[in-house]
């Protein structure tokens, strides 16, 4: 008798992998709170205990699609940029894709943003990987930005954490401007304040050129 159970299983990843996606489609639109099984197992003409059967409970799929977002994030953002030189290259990468990701998001959502404000004073294990998401993107960041001061890019006085700070609250405006007030010229204003950013800590000697 020929063994099935590759074939099986093979089935079941893409299955699971298909709710991911109209999961994460519905979060982006409603938030993780606005994930619901019976909303999902509509949306895929699948039973409750369908989706069940692949999600142990909410919060497990909501976590999954947690992961799934980030994933495309590293992809689309992190990963494109580490190939650029270290320094100030790498780091305008960075902003830039991670720009272009929020533009695109426009219409969906970011999910980074709308979990802060939905799990900001919630415990539990959903804020937990949201929180260690946005620290690891953080994080990426401020060593992004710590090598360009070790290329000689940035002055040797550039507090890292300050000028994280700062990209984060451009995001933040950009994301809240665009999506929320829909003020056009809103991309424009965000590279503007990054550009002034970087002149800000610029090296005399890497300004001067």
């Amino acid at each position: 008798m020929t063994d099935t159970t590759p074939k099986f299983m093979r089935k079941g990843e893409l299955t699971r992998a298909a709710i991911l996606d109209v999961a994460l489609g519905l979060a982006s639109r409603d938030g993780l709170e606005g994930l619901t099984i019976g909303l999902l197992a509509d949306k895929m003409n699948m039973s409750k205990s369908g989706v069940f059967a692949h999600f142990g409970s909410r919060e497990d799929l909501q976590i999954e699609v947690l992961k799934l977002y980030h994933h495309h994030f590293e992809q689309e953002v992190f990963y494109p940029s580490m190939q650029e030189p270290r320094g100030l290259p790498r780091l305008q990468s960075m902003f830039s894709r991670w720009v272009k990701r929020v533009t695109m998001e426009i219409a969906s959502g970011c999910i980074y943003i709308s979990g802060a404000a939905e799990y900001d004073d919630r415990p539990g294990a959903i804020r937990e990987e949201l929180v260690g998401m946005v620290r690891a993107w953080q994080d990426a960041l401020r060593r992004c930005v710590e090598q360009a001061v070790e290329c000689g890019h940035l002055r040797p006085d550039t507090d890292p954490q300050q000028m994280v700070y700062e990209m984060y609250g451009l995001v933040l405006a950009l994301h809240h401007d665009a999506r929320f007030i829909k003020r056009p010229g809103s991309v424009g204003r965000a590279q503007v304040g990054f550009d002034r950013l970087l002149e800000s800590y610029r090296a005399v000697e890497v300004a001067s050129r």
